[in-house]
């Protein structure tokens, strides 16, 4: 599934009655600032992360090195004007001449690697939920079998299935309600656009245009209150087609019990240590995620164009492992490894899931790269839930001596705003589990062939302080990966005991501090972390 989709089902539902009635009243939404994530609270009086602050203030003139970031996720288009000088390039490979020239197991990987695409260069779109996976797995073991029924040695996997199939039902029933509504929705929005724009003789409709219509035509008045709500709502009916057409992939990929896309891919699923399947294909079909999260951490800046990134001197290792629909954590714990093994120094990871059957290869790979010496960014996940109680992986291991602590950060997403709507609606939290939160609401990023795009969601938030953490180590490459996330979460700016609006609160709910949605309390901030990165000594090595 797109890794959007979830919070803009979060923004939409308020939406979801407006063709009910005309007398339902909605107030508009004011618009972010563009590069708003880069902006800073005192001087913009937007919850940015002071990134242009610390350029004009802190780092002008000083010199930096070259860091790369890997991303993981759906691919990106390296081709794009903002970030073509920004990708990372194999110089041990060469390109397309079926060799591999660095004997690093992965041939003609020369921007990256495409862990879900197959040899011939076909490549994996859509894949299933891991609910999915599961529920299909056993279901011929388990199904209509009750506790009692279970031997010792099969409780662990029935326990599994019954939270597996849980977790399938019940989001085959909301995307089945989804889209229903949704399909409603689209035919109002394009009957009343089609009647106003006919009675308006015009392509296109405003706001001040439509509270210009004075009509004894109960039909036309009607019309005319919908349009400006869907406008002032920010809807359109490319945005409900674009939408509906997710939630019909939802229904016929990531729920099916049925299609399985793993042929494409040609490996040995089965064994999880195999390295080297895939293809060299680093953007894919879809990498529209992919490309947005890249363009926050490393969009080419001063040139004009779109948007500035955060981190200036950095290159992007575009690593693809992440399909619509839930990643499998083989390819995951492959990519981390792919990443660590050439020269990543920052692993940005927007995206997540509720199960992880093969948890363990993904926390090995968590380890190597802590070993290493390799920062992991994870966005917290848009389902506005508290992550400390209910499942959200990969994740940091409380249990197991807190596994890649040391070297991770998670992230939640931060509105524009302030005050009671400071944190995104959507975005899931934990006092325990989420480190810091991060701007995620409105960022205007890239997108493939040439575009840019606002969206919103935790994936958007975590590329922000990977773009952060790759600043501050290209200005102080001294800092070790435990130090970056050190810096980073110590100098996060602190509102612990501002009263905000919890993720997922209904009209009327009471207020929560904003440091029980976190660990610090803090909001990430690149001024405050140059300054302490800054007054960090170099250790020099004992004679």
């Amino acid at each position: 599934m797109n890794k959007n989709f979830k919070s803009f089902i979060a923004k939409a539902i308020v939406f979801a009655g407006v063709f009910a009635a005309t007398s339902m009243q909605l107030n508009a939404q004011d618009k972010a600032p563009k590069n708003w994530f880069n902006l800073d609270a005192g001087q913009d009086k937007v919850q940015g992360v002071s990134t242009e602050k610390s350029y004009k203030e802190l780092l002008k003139g000083k010199p930096s090195q070259t860091v790369v970031v890997a991303i993981i996720d759906s691919g990106v288009d390296i081709a794009h004007d903002d970030l073509k000088e920004k990708a990372w390039v194999n110089k041990g490979e060469i390109p397309n001449n079926g060799i591999d020239d660095d004997k690093n197991g992965y041939i003609d990987d020369v921007n990256g690697w495409n862990f879900i695409g197959g040899k011939d260069g076909k490549n994996v779109v859509h894949d299933t939920f891991e609910a999915t996976r599961i529920y299909k797995a056993f279901k011929s073991k388990f199904d209509g079998k009750k506790e009692a029924d279970i031997s010792p040695a099969d409780k662990k996997d029935f326990e599994i299935y019954q939270k597996a199939k849980k977790s399938y039902e019940e989001k085959l029933q909301d995307y089945k309600s989804y889209k229903e509504g949704w399909t409603e929705n689209y035919m109002v929005v394009k009957s009343v656009n089609r009647l106003m724009k006919a009675y308006l003789d015009t392509d296109t409709l405003t706001i001040e245009m439509l509270n210009e219509v004075k009509s004894k035509d109960e039909k036309i008045n009607y019309a005319k209150q919908v349009a400006i709500k869907v406008i002032e709502g920010g809807l359109s009916e490319a945005m409900i087609l674009e939408n509906l057409e997710e939630i019909n992939n939802t229904l016929e990929y990531g729920l099916s019990l049925d299609y399985d896309p793993r042929n494409i891919v040609g490996d040995n699923y089965d064994n999880k240590t195999e390295k080297g399947y895939g293809n060299g294909d680093v953007k894919g079909p879809d990498a529209k995620h992919g490309t947005h999260v890249a363009g926050i951490v490393a969009a080419k800046r001063g040139n004009g164009l779109g948007i500035d990134g955060v981190a200036e001197n950095v290159q992007i290792m575009s690593i693809r492992a992440v399909p619509d629909g839930d990643e499998r954590d083989k390819d995951i714990a492959n990519a981390i490894r792919y990443a660590v093994d050439n020269g990543a120094k920052i692993i940005n990871m927007s995206f997540g899931k509720s199960f992880s059957p093969d948890k363990a290869i993904v926390d090995a790979a968590i380890r190597y790269a802590e070993q290493k010496g390799v920062l992991l960014v994870h966005a917290a996940g848009n389902d506005h839930k508290n992550v400390d109680t209910e499942e959200n992986y990969p994740r940091k291991e409380e249990a197991d001596k807190r596994t890649g602590a040391l070297t991770w950060l998670e992230i939640g997403a931060l509105s524009w705003k302030s005050g009671e709507d400071a944190v995104a609606t959507f975005s899931n939290y934990g006092k325990k589990s989420v480190d810091i939160f991060s701007p995620g609401v409105d960022i205007y990023s890239t997108t493939p062939n040439q575009k840019y795009e606002d969206l919103d969601g935790t994936s958007m938030a975590a590329p922000v302080v990977s773009g952060v953490a790759a600043l501050l180590l290209s200005y102080f490459p001294h800092l070790t990966a435990a130090q970056l996330r050190d810096i980073l979460v110590k100098s996060s700016v602190k509102m612990p005991k501002a009263k905000v609006k919890k993720p997922g609160a209904e009209e009327g709910d009471s207020l929560v501090e904003f440091g029980e949605l976190s660990a610090t309390g803090g909001v990430v901030n690149a001024f405050e972390a140059v300054k302490m990165a800054g007054s960090i000594k170099v250790k020099m090595p004992k004679k």
